[in-house]
């Protein structure tokens, strides 16, 4: 087997597989890229049996077709410290041979029969979701998912699709984000993806899509990308029971002015004292007795006694930096209880500070 082809071309397929790779242990073959050159194109896979990418190109020109795997970042490593110029493949037995000009490496393979199989989209269901709304839904909640969970459900995104909406749903038991898209749908069912496989699937996907799905995989795929992961089994919390129905406060907040403000508090501390009062909020530091900052934004808003949150600015942060509009409502009943804030058709749920 001989391909020869750019080095940027490959460099960015290497770096879109890397994430998808075994990285403890060098002697599994899932620490390997799966390469296979056919007379069209180049065929490259990496999976670690939890998520797999699969990728086609045919900016390769190919001298012999043939198959082999190496690892995945040692290859990454090679080609990163090559010129920009051409890079020639040569398969030689059981080695790899990566070529350019006066260079050259010599990397061990292993049997690429032996490479884990791919699901396959056959026999799989298939969901109509528009991928930029798809895309767009996962971002915004993506920061709420928690990761190493003893509870695995809470380490992913629920996608919960029903008759008339479909909802998009991360949690990490502190706050609750939440994105609901008015669609109707002719039938019901519930998916939960990890969170790893949202941030890859952020990062690939930004045209048309086609997504699949059985009880064990979620499968996304275009012209270019074809990725699967395996979905988390478990019972998402009943997330509707979380969000608070009624509020003895609604307030709008300007977007643009809290986020200032609250990047001026963050220089001493990240947890904040929120206090709402009639045309005025105040930010002050909490937890400090040597260093303070406080600042205040003045604004329309209407209430009788003074109302005080201490709040995590980490959780607004990243509410706030998904929200489209100028501004946002804050929901709030009691110091003490969860508060909500909300922009259009996306809600994040947040625990105060209790001191």
């Amino acid at each position: 087997m001989i391909i020869t082809t750019r080095k940027d071309i490959i460099e960015s397929i290497l770096i879109n597989t890397l994430p998808f790779l075994e990285r403890k242990d060098p002697t599994n073959i899932t620490s390997h890229i799966y390469i296979s050159a056919t007379e069209r194109e180049v065929i490259v896979r990496s999976t670690d049996n939890e998520i797999g990418l699969q990728t086609h190109s045919d900016q390769f020109t190919i001298v012999e077709t043939g198959t082999f795997t190496a690892n995945g970042k040692k290859l990454l490593d090679i080609v990163r410290s090559l010129q920009n110029d051409i890079i020639e493949f040569e398969l030689d037995g059981d080695n790899l041979f990566i070529k350019q000009k006066s260079t050259k490496f010599k990397l061990p393979t292993f049997n690429y029969q032996e490479y884990p199989s791919f699901p396959s989209v056959e026999n799989k269901a298939e969901i109509s979701l528009d991928s930029f709304e798809l895309i767009k839904s996962l971002k915004k909640i993506i920061p709420a998912i928690d990761v190493n969970n003893p509870k695995f459900e809470l380490n992913g995104a629920l996608i919960d699709i029903k008759k008339s909406k479909t909802s998009f749903v991360g949690t990490d038991t502190r706050r609750l984000a939440v994105v609901e898209l008015e669609k109707e749908s002719e039938e019901e069912l519930d998916l939960i993806i990890p969170k790893k496989a949202i941030i890859e699937i952020q990062k690939l996907f930004l045209d048309q899509i086609s997504v699949f799905y059985d009880e064990n995989h979620i499968i996304i795929k275009n012209d270019q990308f074809f990725l699967f992961s395996r979905l988390i089994n478990g019972k998402f919390p009943e997330y509707s029971r979380i969000i608070p129905q009624s509020f003895k406060h609604i307030f709008t907040i300007p977007k643009k002015e809290l986020i200032d403000a609250m990047k001026v508090i963050n220089i001493i501390s990240s947890e904040i004292m929120l206090t709402l009062e009639q045309n005025l909020i105040t930010l002050q530091s909490l937890n400090s007795d040597t260093q303070e900052a406080k600042t205040t934004i003045e604004t329309s808003i209407h209430i009788e006694e003074p109302l005080s949150i201490a709040i995590n600015s980490k959780y607004l942060f990243d509410f706030i930096s998904q929200v489209d509009t100028n501004d946002f409502e804050l929901k709030v009943n009691e110091p003490t209880m969860p508060f909500l804030v909300k922009s259009e058709n996306f809600l994040t749920v947040i625990m105060p500070i209790l001191l």
